[in-house]
Protein backbone atom coordinates (compact mmCIF):
# COMPACT_ATOMS: atom_id res chain seq x y z
CA UNK A 1 0.00 0.00 0.00
CA UNK A 2 1.36 3.41 -0.97
CA UNK A 3 1.38 6.41 1.29
CA UNK A 4 -0.03 9.68 0.03
CA UNK A 5 3.39 11.36 0.08
CA UNK A 6 5.17 8.68 -1.96
CA UNK A 7 6.07 9.09 -5.61
CA UNK A 8 3.38 7.61 -7.88
CA UNK A 9 4.32 4.63 -10.06
CA UNK A 10 5.84 5.34 -13.46
CA UNK A 11 3.25 5.90 -16.16
CA UNK A 12 0.52 6.90 -13.73
CA UNK A 13 -1.18 10.18 -14.60
CA UNK A 14 -0.22 12.92 -12.18
CA UNK A 15 -2.65 15.77 -11.63
CA UNK A 16 -0.99 19.16 -11.81
CA UNK A 17 -1.54 21.10 -8.59
CA UNK A 18 -3.39 24.37 -9.01
CA UNK A 19 -1.23 27.42 -8.80
CA UNK A 20 -1.81 29.91 -6.04
CA UNK A 21 -2.95 32.44 -8.63
CA UNK A 22 -5.61 30.07 -9.97
CA UNK A 23 -6.85 29.24 -6.47
CA UNK A 24 -7.11 32.94 -5.61
CA UNK A 25 -8.98 33.63 -8.86
CA UNK A 26 -11.44 30.82 -8.06
CA UNK A 27 -12.00 32.23 -4.56
CA UNK A 28 -12.54 35.73 -5.96
CA UNK A 29 -15.09 34.38 -8.46
CA UNK A 30 -16.99 32.66 -5.64
CA UNK A 31 -16.93 35.85 -3.57
CA UNK A 32 -18.37 37.82 -6.49
CA UNK A 33 -21.05 35.16 -6.98
CA UNK A 34 -21.86 35.46 -3.29
CA UNK A 35 -22.07 39.23 -3.66
CA UNK A 36 -24.58 38.75 -6.49
CA UNK A 37 -26.59 36.44 -4.23
CA UNK A 38 -26.62 39.12 -1.52
CA UNK A 39 -28.23 41.46 -4.05
CA UNK A 40 -31.24 39.16 -4.49
CA UNK A 41 -34.40 39.59 -2.46
CA UNK A 42 -35.68 36.96 -0.02
CA UNK A 43 -38.27 35.56 -2.43
CA UNK A 44 -35.66 34.82 -5.11
CA UNK A 45 -33.25 33.37 -2.54
CA UNK A 46 -35.88 30.97 -1.24
CA UNK A 47 -36.26 29.57 -4.76
CA UNK A 48 -32.61 28.51 -4.78
CA UNK A 49 -31.65 25.36 -2.95
CA UNK A 50 -28.86 26.68 -0.74
CA UNK A 51 -27.56 25.23 2.53
CA UNK A 52 -29.01 26.82 5.65
CA UNK A 53 -25.71 28.32 6.83
CA UNK A 54 -25.18 30.01 3.48
CA UNK A 55 -28.75 31.34 3.38
CA UNK A 56 -28.36 32.78 6.88
CA UNK A 57 -25.00 34.37 5.98
CA UNK A 58 -26.54 35.97 2.88
CA UNK A 59 -29.46 37.31 4.93
CA UNK A 60 -27.03 38.74 7.49
CA UNK A 61 -24.95 40.40 4.76
CA UNK A 62 -28.02 42.18 3.43
CA UNK A 63 -28.26 44.11 6.72
CA UNK A 64 -24.58 45.03 7.10
CA UNK A 65 -23.86 48.61 6.05
CA UNK A 66 -20.30 49.23 7.26
CA UNK A 67 -17.94 48.59 4.35
CA UNK A 68 -15.22 46.75 6.28
CA UNK A 69 -17.68 44.45 8.00
CA UNK A 70 -19.53 43.84 4.72
CA UNK A 71 -16.28 42.97 2.95
CA UNK A 72 -15.31 40.50 5.68
CA UNK A 73 -18.76 38.95 5.57
CA UNK A 74 -18.60 38.58 1.78
CA UNK A 75 -15.32 36.72 2.22
CA UNK A 76 -17.07 34.47 4.73
CA UNK A 77 -19.83 33.80 2.19
CA UNK A 78 -17.16 32.94 -0.39
CA UNK A 79 -15.62 30.47 2.06
CA UNK A 80 -18.99 28.84 2.63
CA UNK A 81 -19.48 28.60 -1.13
CA UNK A 82 -16.20 26.70 -1.51
CA UNK A 83 -17.89 23.84 0.35
CA UNK A 84 -20.58 23.56 -2.34
CA UNK A 85 -20.41 21.00 -5.12
CA UNK A 86 -19.34 22.32 -8.55
CA UNK A 87 -22.72 21.31 -9.98
CA UNK A 88 -24.49 23.47 -7.39
CA UNK A 89 -22.28 26.45 -8.20
CA UNK A 90 -22.97 26.03 -11.92
CA UNK A 91 -26.71 25.89 -11.19
CA UNK A 92 -26.44 29.09 -9.12
CA UNK A 93 -24.66 30.88 -11.96
CA UNK A 94 -27.33 29.73 -14.40
CA UNK A 95 -30.16 30.80 -12.06
CA UNK A 96 -28.60 34.24 -11.60
CA UNK A 97 -28.18 34.67 -15.35
CA UNK A 98 -31.85 33.76 -15.92
CA UNK A 99 -33.13 36.15 -13.22
CA UNK A 100 -31.34 39.19 -14.65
Amino acid sequence: MRRADETPPAGAPVAEPWSKTRRKAEMEALRKLGEALVGLDAAKLSGLSLPERLTEAIADAQHITKWGARRRHLHYIGRLMRELEPETIAALKLALAERR
